[in-house]
């Protein structure tokens, strides 16, 4: 019996022709690590999705796996591996490595920025320029420049000047706010903004300071009576978190993916600066569909938080810091 000859072998060989070349490329494409706390309904994942999605459209072989809610690195242990390559980029608050550089302590410090607009003139001035040098020793450089902003809320009373925190018992939301609301005669209980919800309905807590994302993300409008939010003209609280990269890395991509990963990054900072500022006003809405009283702080209170901080937060940091004085000035500098 003849058999009949079959293209089958050959057939299946052109198919799959196209998938190993597919394969090749995909296992020839250069994968970036980003790390990060929040879930991915945040907008700092957000912010980091835009950097991703960015790169894979230019398509330059580069590729970017994001892991976000702390699944590849605890939350405060992100910095030192990025500093070692032992991690690409992260979205980080600076003040989380202030341990290691105490400069850093002054991206979370009271009353040094006044507003969104404010925070976007010092991510583009020379203060920031010491800072990015400081980062350069470390084999780190800044992406995508951020910063949010936060209030205060009182379980029972309005919080707008530093008469009003006067005996009671505050979480702040950082060393310097706590040392800030010390010296206006507050009493301290540190804790993560996780657990503010719990300590005002058991009684713990009088009055709590947090970023606008964490007072609505954390249901606080359940718990307190009044709110004291960021608002286009003044807020104390303001947090630098970049999307942040480790700088040998960086500069071991070709011209085409710099030029990729620099282009999905500005548009990653117009967005964080537009939705920081949406964050603050959605708050607001929030707050007050809840029926909560709305205190917006004035200017002169907020010189007047900003003097309390001079006595205590400044001078502090001023002792503890290289070069501290000169930084604070460069800071405060910027209009």
């Amino acid at each position: 019996m003849t058999r009949l000859p079959t293209r089958r072998p050959s057939l299946v060989a052109a198919l799959a022709l196209p998938l190993a070349f597919a394969l090749s490329a995909t296992a020839s494409a250069e994968e970036l690590r980003l790390s990060h706390q929040w879930s991915t309904a945040d907008v700092r994942h957000r912010v980091a999705e835009i950097v991703a999605n960015g790169v894979a459209e230019a398509d330059v072989d580069l590729e970017i796996t994001i892991f976000p809610s702390k699944s590849l690195f605890p939350p405060r242990e992100q910095y030192k591996p990025l500093s070692r390559g032992q991690l690409d980029m992260t979205v980080l608050p600076l003040s989380y490595a202030g341990g290691q550089r105490p400069a850093y302590n002054l991206t979370l410090m009271p009353g040094l920025v006044k507003n969104h607009d404010h925070a976007a003139r010092l991510a583009d001035s020379p203060f920031m320029e010491r800072l990015e040098g400081i980062m350069a020793e470390d084999d780190v450089m800044v992406l995508v420049h951020g910063y949010l902003a936060g209030g205060f809320a009182g379980k029972e009373k309005c919080i707008t000047g530093p008469a009003d925190v006067a005996g009671l018992q505050t979480r702040a939301a950082g060393k310097a706010f706590e040392q800030m609301l010390e010296e206006a005669g507050a009493s301290i209980a540190s804790m993560a903004s996780s657990e503010i919800y719990n300590a005002m309905q058991t009684g713990v807590l009088d009055a709590a300071n947090t970023s606008s994302s964490s007072f609505v993300s954390y249901r606080l409008y359940e718990q307190i009576g009044c709110y004291t939010p960021a608002t286009e003209d003044v807020a104390l609280w303001f947090m630098y978190q970049p999307l942040l990269m480790n700088k040998r890395t960086f500069e071991g991509l070709d011209e085409a993916q710099r030029a990729a990963l620099t282009e999905a990054a500005a548009e990653a900072q117009a967005f964080y600066l537009a939705e920081a500022k949406k964050e603050d006003a959605e708050s607001v809405r929030v707050f007050e569909e809840a029926g909560v009283e709305i205190a917006e702080m004035t200017p002169e209170q907020f010189d007047a938080w900003r003097e309390t901080a001079q006595a205590s937060s400044y001078a502090a940091f001023v002792a503890e810091a290289p070069d501290g004085q000169e930084l604070l000035d460069l800071a405060l500098s910027v209009e």
